[in-house]
């Protein structure tokens, strides 16, 4: 008989570096020791995800503007704190490259590789004039808080970060 993976669900709801390293280190750990993993993306936390380049769509002005305002991705995230005008996190890049630890785009992609499922929430989406168009290929699904709460009510391990 097959023994039942352990499940972890991880919502990330940041769009700073540091607390999405913190997220993706869980995850990729949680997918090397043979757990099922899923993040569902929300709010801020969908910069991950987002396309380089940004959306700066959407219909009325308001989503116009937050889209200018909010053009981050993977590769452009603020630190949660000391971020100094962009240098916080170049300089964090650079103690992670003297640490031999991935960037945050390769930790993405690793967690591809080890099934890590990701999720974008549908009513952030909306709600900031995005599009799926507007995000990585590595997105699995497109849904709500339902979905969320599907996976996590039968997970040993939920973060939301």
């Amino acid at each position: 008989m097959e023994e039942k993976r352990q499940r972890t669900t991880i919502v990330l709801f940041s769009g700073e570096m540091d607390r999405a390293l913190a997220a993706f280190t869980v995850a990729n750990t949680a997918a090397a020791m043979g757990m099922e993993v899923t993040i569902f993306f929300t709010f801020w936390g969908l910069n991950i995800i987002k396309k380089p380049g940004g959306a700066h769509g959407g219909k009325g002005w308001m989503r116009r503007m937050l889209n200018w305002m909010n053009s981050g991705n993977a590769r452009r995230l603020p630190l949660s704190r000391f971020n100094f005008l962009g240098m916080g996190p170049w300089m964090m890049k650079r103690l992670m490259a003297e640490q031999r630890m991935l960037p945050l785009e390769e930790m993405v992609r690793q967690a591809k590789q080890l099934g890590v499922k990701f999720v974008a929430c549908t009513t952030s989406i909306g709600l900031m004039g995005l599009t799926e168009g507007d995000f990585v290929p590595e997105v699995d699904t497109f849904a709500g808080a339902a979905t969320y709460l599907g996976e996590a009510r039968t997970a040993e391990v939920n973060l939301f970060i």
